[in-house]
């Protein structure tokens, strides 16, 4: 098969290097700098799965029709991905990768919904030069339509990706998404605060944030209706055991699994990548996803609130916050005092440290 990775960035370019090393013919669409390096010296792959040197094609912008195209750019630049290559992409499937609940939306604006077949990738990969890549983690794929109805294409699409990662077929990809989005709503602690996951953890307050913003996204995903899937390495019961147990043991769970993952490489994150790279982040189409969806369903999410305005105010600053930094605006943030409780914020201390 002739496959194109629309957007070589992590997880694209970790995807395409493996299969072509199954065999495969693969055209790797990316920016101009990692095109230009993987055309001059290949594209140079370590991590769990071995290291070696792979030379797929590699270009800018699509010159011919594939017979699969995996779609890996950032939620935010779906539309422009898409629209970019529309010539070539017509009747081709293509594997939404994003993170977050609106990658199928914003690509079913551009193309016929029909060629769309969703993908939940538990993957961790890093991409921070140009023409380089490590995969730190690998569970796997969930792969499914939004209608869950399993056809050819899905099963098509499954045994390629089974050659390369654990790739499965479900049902329930809609509440795959979500369970996802309920993990990912801690990326943006280490793109605070440039520490990894098991840094995050380590720190009292930090994981009890971390804590706190996936309870909301829960709240949210429950009054909406949502039937959470378990994800490959992430059982459900583990996710839900975040909103059932005290916070001190959620906590400690929560920290558990993040050591799991990590192995010789630091886990940071996709969104901590992205200001690494001084790329813009997928924020709103994460926490901000929670606040948008907790505001129309009327279900209060002031700590997903809060680290929204935090990396914009990061962005805007130019500079990471320390562990302390982050406390203190929560300090100085008008919480409930529930919530207050749980992250062991004084309402006192908040009045203290008011301008």
């Amino acid at each position: 098969m002739r496959i194109a990775i629309i957007g070589a960035g992590a997880v694209g370019s970790v995807l395409g290097s493996l299969l072509w090393r199954a065999g495969e013919d693969v055209v790797l669409v990316g920016r101009a700098a990692h095109v230009a390096a993987i055309r001059a010296a290949g594209l140079n792959v370590a991590g769990v799965l071995g290291g070696f040197n792979a030379t797929p094609h590699a270009e800018e912008r699509l010159s011919a029709p594939p017979d699969l195209a995996l779609l890996t750019v950032k939620t935010q630049d779906v539309v422009t991905a898409l629209r970019e290559n529309a010539a070539m992409l017509q009747s081709v499937p293509i594997l939404v990768l994003q993170n977050g609940l609106r990658a199928e939306e914003l690509a079913a604006s551009v193309v016929p919904p029909e060629q769309l077949v969703s993908a939940v990738a538990s993957l961790h990969a890093q991409y921070l030069l140009p023409g380089h890549v490590v995969l730190m983690q690998s569970e796997g794929l969930l792969i499914g339509r939004a209608s869950g109805q399993v056809d050819e294409v899905v099963e098509r699409v499954r045994r390629l990706l089974d050659k390369v990662v654990p790739t499965s077929i479900t049902s329930n990809i809609v509440g795959a998404r979500w369970s996802k989005l309920i993990v990912n709503l801690n990326n943006v602690l280490p793109a605070l605060c440039n520490l990894s996951f098991r840094q995050v953890y380590a720190n009292d307050f930090l994981r009890r944030l971390a804590v706190g913003l996936m309870r909301e996204g829960i709240a949210v995903a429950d009054r909406a209706g949502v039937r959470l899937e378990s994800l490959p390495g992430t059982s459900l019961p583990l996710v839900r055991l975040v909103a059932y147990l005290p916070a001190m043991l959620a906590g400690v769970v929560a920290a558990r699994s993040a050591a799991r993952l990590e192995t010789h490489w630091p886990l940071k994150g996709s969104t901590w990548q992205s200001v690494a790279r001084a790329r813009p982040t997928e924020i709103d189409y994460l926490n901000g996803e929670i606040v948008r969806l907790g505001k129309d369903l009327h279900v209060p999410t002031p700590l997903n609130e809060v680290v929204v305005a935090l990396e914009q105010r990061r962005a805007d600053d130019r500079r990471y916050f320390s562990a302390r930094e982050v406390e203190q605006a929560f300090e100085r943030s008008q919480l409930p005092e529930a919530t207050r409780r749980v992250l062991r914020l004084s309402l006192a201390r908040r009045k203290a440290l008011a301008p």
